[in-house]
């Protein structure tokens, strides 16, 4: 029987306290993990379920790994605040372009230029969001209430909301991110819906359905929680990100999320001046297209770290920090990965394992743990786009016995599911 661990606040492992505990109720333990489980992943390969243990892997991670320096953090957000200013300051003279193909490519350009820099300012947010940015709990906030609201995400409601995804990623009750259906449900919801029966297994309605995430998806989760797990006894207008009595909290963030609401109206007030000052054309090209295209980003880097033909998820009485940490994948994502997203794509899987690992030494940290995770480390050098298309056309649901589950999808991709 293997053990548990207990996590920070956070939701990550942490040498100060990691312990190993079994809970019993008379002679039975409330927990029977299973080792040496084996499945069978979507494109029929043998999946072995990891049974190293937490204090392995931060055994494994050189301690000055963990050290989190004021000032160097703080020099990637004026970087990234330089680097938007510097952008901006170019885009000034797109007017001057009198062919309206070239000024129009132009404009494109710096709206996507702009979207890559806000989601860096959004990725060091979500460093402080983490207490991951410096020693400081009251710096790391002040900095991440102003970064994630100048981009429209309540700070504090997220912190909390994420913190409960890292204590329990990939567990299918507790998880509160990219949750995702089981066969029984996915079959359920398919055979309600004529569309379903009509077309649901056509790539047709595999591209709108990526299309209609990438672009809206960021926003129904803040708005209806889409994803994440289910209140049936709420209504659906109470799960979100915005209600301090909403589910996803617990009593004591009460005026942390109005402290997030706050900030958001603020940040409305400095839009309406913006508009007024500047005019809608100036809004629409450096804050609102950039805006709509960062959170396409955070969707498209956040679903593909959790969602893979090869992945696991797990029920209650498998599940493990440990085995949940390890159901995520790193990828690669050329110059934009490392340099304007800080290596939030090339090294997630650590950051599952010690959240408070600032990004700047995470690489480092993530060569310690995989000496330990070994074939259990998951990678994909895959470009990303042709990765989005295969998830999204074969990660529909999971299903699966002993309490692992994988995904499957009735595309016929992979092993399917052999019903239609």
């Amino acid at each position: 029987m293997s053990a548990v661990t207990v996590t920070g606040n956070n939701g990550d492992a942490s040498r100060s306290n990691t312990t190993t505990t079994t809970k019993r109720t008379g002679n039975v333990s409330s927990f029977s993990q299973s080792k040496g489980l084996t499945a069978i992943d979507t494109w029929g390969n043998v999946f072995k379920v990891p049974d190293f243990t937490i204090k392995q892997i931060l055994d494994a991670i050189p301690k000055h790994c963990y050290e989190r320096r004021l000032t160097t953090s703080f020099y990637y957000v004026f970087r990234d605040i330089f680097l938007i200013g510097c952008t901006m300051f170019m885009g000034s003279f797109i007017p001057m372009i009198e062919n309206v193909f070239l000024r129009g490519a132009a404009y494109a350009a710096l709206v996507f230029l702009l979207s890559v820099e806000y989601t860096g300012l959004w990725v060091l947010a979500h460093e402080c969001g983490h207490q991951a940015f410096s020693d400081y709990g009251w710096v790391n906030d002040t900095v991440g209430w102003i970064l994630h609201s100048y981009l429209l995400v309540p700070y504090f409601s997220w912190k909390y909301s994420h913190g409960k995804h890292h204590k329990a990623t990939g567990h299918l009750t507790r998880d509160m991110v990219f949750v995702p259906a089981t066969k029984e449900k996915f079959l359920e919801k398919r055979n309600a819906s004529k569309l379903g029966e009509l077309g649901e297994d056509a790539p047709i309605f595999t591209l709108y359905q990526l299309v209609a995430q990438q672009l809206g998806g960021w926003i129904l989760y803040l708005f209806t929680n889409v994803t994440g797990q289910p209140y049936p006894n709420t209504p659906k207008w109470m799960q979100n990100h915005f209600v301090p009595s909403s589910p996803i909290f617990e009593k004591k963030d009460y005026w942390f999320i109005i402290l997030s609401d706050l900030g958001i109206l603020a940040q409305l007030m400095v839009l309406y001046v913006w508009r007024q000052q500047m005019g809608n054309w100036n809004l629409f090209i450096y804050w609102f297209l950039p805006y709509v295209l960062t959170n396409h980003w955070l969707v498209f880097i956040t679903f593909l770290q959790h969602s893979d033909p090869t992945m696991p998820h797990y029920e209650a009485e498998q599940w493990t920090f440990a085995r949940g940490a390890a159901a995520t994948i790193d990828r690669e994502f050329g110059f934009i990965g490392p340099f304007f997203f800080h290596d939030i794509i090339e090294t997630h899987v650590l950051h599952h394992y010690v959240s408070r690992i600032p990004f700047y030494n995470a690489r480092e940290a993530s060569e310690g743990i995989k000496k330990v995770m070994g074939e259990h480390y998951r990678y994909s050098g895959e470009n990303m786009w042709v990765s989005l298309w295969k998830s999204g056309r074969s990660c529909q649901f999971v299903d699966g016995e002993n309490g692992v589950k994988m995904y499957r999808n009735i595309n016929n991709w992979g092993i399917g599911t052999g019903e239609k």
